[in-house]
């Protein structure tokens, strides 16, 4: 009795990693049809939205509970990292809505900081030049 469970866990356990690993190559072969401008923008919003979040600016009644500016200035300085990086492969039709958002959550974060930065010295700064 003992062997038959083992055999039905051991098989399950199989069937499962093969599930995964079929997952994960139409994963593959998904990612491998999407333009790199598309890949590129995804992330950028992403950061955008998690750092809108940080920042408590999401809509939510809860929003000044998640206010997070180190969080914030992490992800605000990434996305600005990668939007200077990406704009040359993207197009300006693209760059130019990213960097407004981008420009927007500097300016929320100089709002939201008890302590101000340094004129160039906020978050993404350094790759976007100062933000008034």
């Amino acid at each position: 009795m003992t062997n038959q469970v083992s055999d039905d866990s051991a098989r399950e356990r199989e069937e499962r990693w093969a599930r995964q690993e079929e997952a994960a190559s139409s994963a593959t072969r998904d990612i491998a049809d999407v333009p790199a401008v598309e890949v590129i923008t995804t992330a950028a919003v992403h950061l955008m939205s998690a750092a809108a979040v940080k920042l408590g600016l999401a809509d939510d009644p809860n929003a000044a509970e998640q206010l997070d500016l180190d969080e914030a200035r992490k992800l605000i300085n990434a996305l600005a990292g990668l939007i200077t990086a990406g704009a040359p492969e993207i197009s300006d039709m693209h760059a130019r809505s990213l960097r407004d958002g981008l420009r927007s959550l500097q300016l929320a974060f100089r709002e939201a900081s008890t302590i101000p930065d340094p004129i160039g010295k906020g978050p993404g700064e350094k790759w976007t030049g100062p933000v008034n």
